[in-house]
């Protein structure tokens, strides 16, 4: 069996090059894979099903071609996408994941998330995230007119980049103590996960056995995927088209 994984390309309109390089990936990469994996912050910005663009029409397409082909695809919500629903994975024929997932990889049990829970040394954020997440929150935003919920998300955007210019490096990465305790949690020795934009494999001990973290890359400057095939896992970048 073989795995791709990606997460936070952040689509949108002004980044054609982005969505360019992700559709060629689909038509390429994703296809020799038997599932493929979107952990979070597929769009920059997803206000709702009901949001009708040309991107969006595209991806849909594309993403339901590659399941025509054959590759079963999974999405996990963001901290940028987290209203993705129902009638977008119809349309697209894919199925959503809840976030902390366990899925196999060739016989071994890995723990896929999106990453921005991990990072609880940033308590603004945590604040945050557990409000917009709480399921009253959610349906109030589900029954807001779109151009409400388009007003609401500019405004989390601004003061997002803001507060974001202003926390030090390492309050907006991952806690490592809280890493170590989720793994354990979870009986798991590998954990895939997004969100910090810091690419890399680290090797680490959970209770007393040798583990990793993966962290999958942004696409901003290059596209970043994670294969998981009989070699084992391997991160790459390559250049956008």
């Amino acid at each position: 069996m073989r795995y791709l994984f990606l997460s936070d390309l952040h689509l949108q309109p002004e980044r054609p090059d982005i969505t360019r390089a992700f559709l060629h990936c689909l038509q390429t990469r994703a296809r020799e894979a038997d599932e493929l994996y979107i952990l979070g912050d597929f769009f920059e910005v997803w206000l709702g099903d009901d949001e009708q663009s040309p991107l969006a029409t595209e991806v849909i397409k594309a993403l339901a071609a590659l399941a025509e082909h054959g590759t079963r695809v999974y999405l996990m919500h963001g901290n940028r996408d987290f209203l993705l629903g129902r009638r977008f994975c119809r349309a697209a024929r894919c199925t959503l994941l809840s976030d902390p997932q366990i899925v196999q990889l060739n016989g071994e049990r890995v723990l896929l998330m999106h990453g921005d829970s991990l990072c609880t040394d940033d308590l603004a954020y945590m604040k945050m995230r557990r409000m917009l997440r709480n399921p009253l929150s959610l349906f109030i935003l589900r029954n807001l007119t779109l151009a409400q919920r388009r007003r609401i998300g500019r405004k989390l955007r601004s003061e997002s980049r803001e507060q974001t210019r202003q926390k030090p490096s390492d309050i907006t990465d991952v806690n490592l103590g809280e890493v170590a305790e989720t793994m354990r949690k979870h009986g798991v020795r590998t954990l895939i996960h997004g969100h910090t934009h810091r690419p890399a494999v680290h090797q680490l001990v959970i209770a007393g056995e040798p583990a990793q973290r993966i962290v999958l890359g942004d696409w901003d400057t290059a596209g970043w995927v994670l294969q998981v095939d009989e070699n084992g896992y391997q991160l790459a970048s390559f250049p956008l088209e």
